[in-house]
This record gives structure tokens, C-alpha cells and sequence, in this order.
């Protein structure tokens, strides 16, 4: 057994333990604290060429960034003379540090060795963590709002040139599938309820059935899927890579706000885009179900007119204005899970599929809304 002591507030001792060499951590492992061992067990490992380095933190009273890095230092080293790593018994308090990094970085083998947490404790930390969620979406919202209103009064701060780029990638680029998901939506409607209602020789009014469907409903639904799809997760994956590469933290050092550099222009793009895609998602759904018409021998005059007798422009503009609401949650809600992107390219892909996943049931959630209000108002 050695002893190294560095100083009184941290010290460093080596256990021999068959072909397994621990390192007791005690004290503070800070700048100072571990600062002082750091080149001694750097030294250790370097020179005894271990087969079996275990990290033991029992005795860890204090733990920082810098202490971490010393974790780091050692696996490194150790990787480096071809032996195996571990860690144990390291404070819990201390976890949310060693989760800033990615597994293959500081982890043995992808975890920490600290023991199953029972169900109890699964529990409350998944409530929590659901609390947490609530709150930090609460105060993106305040913040994103409180942009917003600050970039709409201050037009002279270049967001809506960044608007404009964002616009073209998630607006007119998405214009190809669109269409043609229009397009599929009408004909197969069209198809569906051609059937049904040629028995009772009222073939005519599918397009009644196709146009209130799409103007009202499918066509701003499935607009607004493929958007959270498309661009959603494009939002979440962009800033989320940015937040692993620490430019985000680049910004804040700049002294600007991520949520109004970021988050500001994204949320404008989404708002100006959805309604004027929608439009053309409608336009296509009519299309295909016209052709399906125009296939059972009605004339083309004939079905433009069931349409306009069908369809008001409150059904266009009941439908329209349905995308802004879906357009602000889906530019919103990429945004807020890019942000929450922890360290690692799988946290990228996490925040990815959460911004996909909760972007949908956002929207199905608030057309179930609109579809009550529109009830009760009787539009």
C-alpha cells in the first residue's frame, strides 16, 4: 500500500489489489484539490503500465468540471497503455457532471458503476424529470415570446433576412412533396368514396366530400405532419448539433441570445410558410379527386362548380388559419428540443426524434381543439 498526499484538502492513495490497481480519491477534486495529484497520477499510470485501473470516489467531498477532467486525463492515459478502466462509488450528486460527456468519453464501457436505482426512486426521478420539462418549457415560452415582440418592433435587426433562408429550406424546398402528398391524399379520397355514392347516382358530390375534407381539415393536418417531419427535426438536429459543438455557448459568450439568434427566425419561417403550403396541399388534393371525377364521365365545368357551392371562404380561411397555431408549435417545438440537447451525437438524434414525436401529438392535440371551438362557435 502508498499513500500520496497532495495536500490536506485532497489526497490520492494506491491499492494494490491483485492485477487490479485502485486509486482512493479523497477530498476536493477541483482545480486546487486535484490540480495537485493530477500529475502524480497521470505519473502512475504512465510508469506501472496497469492492467486494471479502478477509480474509487468514496471519499469524494467536492467535485467539479476540472475534476472531471482529470477522470478523463486518467482513462485516456490508461486506454493509451492498452489497460482497462474503471469507476466506483463515485458521489451521485456528482452524476450530472459525468452525464455531460458522452459514454465512450468518461464511461466504462457506456455506465457508471453506481448501482440499480429501486422502483421508488425510478419513479420520483421520472416525475421529476417531467417537472423539470414542464418548467423549462414554461420559460422558453416566456422567452421566445418576449423575442418575438422585440424582433417584430425591431425590424432593423436582420431577422428577417435569416427568416428568409429559413423560409426557402422549409418552405419552397418542400413544396415537390407536398404536392405530391396533396395530390395522393385527393385521389385516394376520391377513390374511397367514388364507390359508396355512384350507387345512389350521386358520383358528383364526391367532390363536395373531397373539398370540404382536404380545405378543411386533411389538407392543413397533413401539411402540418410533413412539416414536423421535415422541418421540425431539421430545427431540433441543426441547433442541437450546435449545442454539442458548443457554439451555442459561443453565442451566449458573444452576448447574444440563442433563443432570438436561433429560435426567432425559425418560429417567423414556420408561422409565414404553413398557410402558403397548405394552399398548395388543398390545390393538389382537388386535382387528384377532380381526375377521378372527370374518369366517371362528369364534365370538367361541373366539378368546379360543386366545389364552389361546397367549399365558403370561411372553410378556406377556418382551415388557414388553423396552420398558423401548427406552424408556431412545430418551429417551437424543433427549437426547444435543440436546446435541451445534452452532450453526444445520440443526444442529437434523442432530441431529434422528441422534436418529431411531440411536434405531431402537439398538432393533433390542437386541432382536436380547434375542432371543439369550431363546434361551440358553429363555424
Amino acid at each position: 500500500m502508498k499513500e500520496n498526499t497532495a495536500r490536506p484538502e485532497s489526497s490520492l492513495k494506491v491499492v494494490k489489489d491483485g492485477d487490479s490497481t485502485i486509486f482512493l480519491l479523497r477530498g476536493r477534486l477541483d482545480a486546487g484539490g486535484g490540480g495537485m495529484i493530477w500529475k502524480e497520477a497521470v505519473g502512475l499510470v504512465e510508469k506501472e503500465k496497469l492492467s486494471l485501473l479502478i477509480l474509487d470516489g468514496a471519499g469524494v467531498t467536492y467535485c467539479d468540471v476540472a475534476g472531471i477532467g482529470l477522470l478523463i486525463d486518467l482513462k485516456a492515459h490508461q486506454e493509451e497503455q492498452g489497460g482497462a478502466f474503471e469507476i466506483r462509488n463515485f458521489p451521485a450528486k456528482y452524476f450530472h457532471l459525468l452525464e455531460l460527456f458522452p459514454p465512450s468519453v468518461i464511461h466504462d464501457q457506456g455506465r457508471v458503476e453506481h448501482g440499480r436505482a429501486g422502483l421508488p426512486e425510478e419513479v420520483g426521478a421520472a416525475a421529476a424529470g417531467f417537472g423539470r420539462n414542464i418548467r423549462n418549457t414554461i420559460g422558453f415560452i416566456g422567452e421566445l415570446s418576449a423575442a418575438l415582440f422585440y424582433s417584430l418592433t425591431h425590424t432593423g435587426k436582420g431577422v428577417w433576412k435569416k427568416c428568409g433562408a429559413v423560409m426557402e429550406a422549409a418552405g419552397v424546398n418542400a413544396v415537390p412533396i407536398i404536392l405530391l402528398l396533396g395530390f395522393l391524399i385527393g385521389l385516394i379520397l376520391a377513390f374511397q368514396s367514388a364507390g359508396p355514392m355512384a350507387q345512389y347516382g350521386a358520383g358528383i358530390f364526391v367532390m363536395d366530400l373531397v373539398a370540404i375534407t382536404v380545405i378543411r381539415e386533411l389538407g392543413p393536418l397533413i401539411t402540418a405532419i410533413i412539416v414536423a417531419g421535415r422541418s421540425g427535426s431539421a430545427f431540433a438536429a441543426e441547433i442541437g448539433t450546435m449545442k454539442v459543438n458548443d457554439e451555442v455557448n459561443a453565442l451566449i459568450t458573444m452576448g447574444l441570445n440563442p433563443v432570438s439568434y436561433l429560435a426567432v427566425p425559425k418560429v417567423l419561417a414556420g408561422i409565414l410558410v404553413m398557410p402558403l403550403l397548405t394552399i398548395l396541399t388543398n390545390l393538389a388534393g382537388l386535382i387528384g379527386a377532380a381526375l377521378v371525377v372527370l374518369s366517371m364521365g362528369y364534365p370538367l365545368v361541373s366539378i368546379i362548380n360543386r366545389v364552389i357551392n361546397a367549399v365558403g371562404l370561411d372553410d378556406l380561411l377556418t382551415g388557414l388559419g388553423k396552420t398558423l397555431v401548427f406552424g408556431l408549435l412545430i418551429a417551437g417545438i424543433g427549437c426547444l428540443r435543440g436546446l435541451q440537447t445534452k452532450a453526444g451525437a445520440q443526444s442529437v438524434g434523442v432530441s431529434t426524434t422528441g422534436a418529431v414525436v411531440s411536434g405531431i401529438i402537439m398538432i393533433i392535440v390542437s386541432d382536436g381543439v380547434f375542432a371543439v371551438i369550431f363546434y361551440y362557435l358553429g363555424i
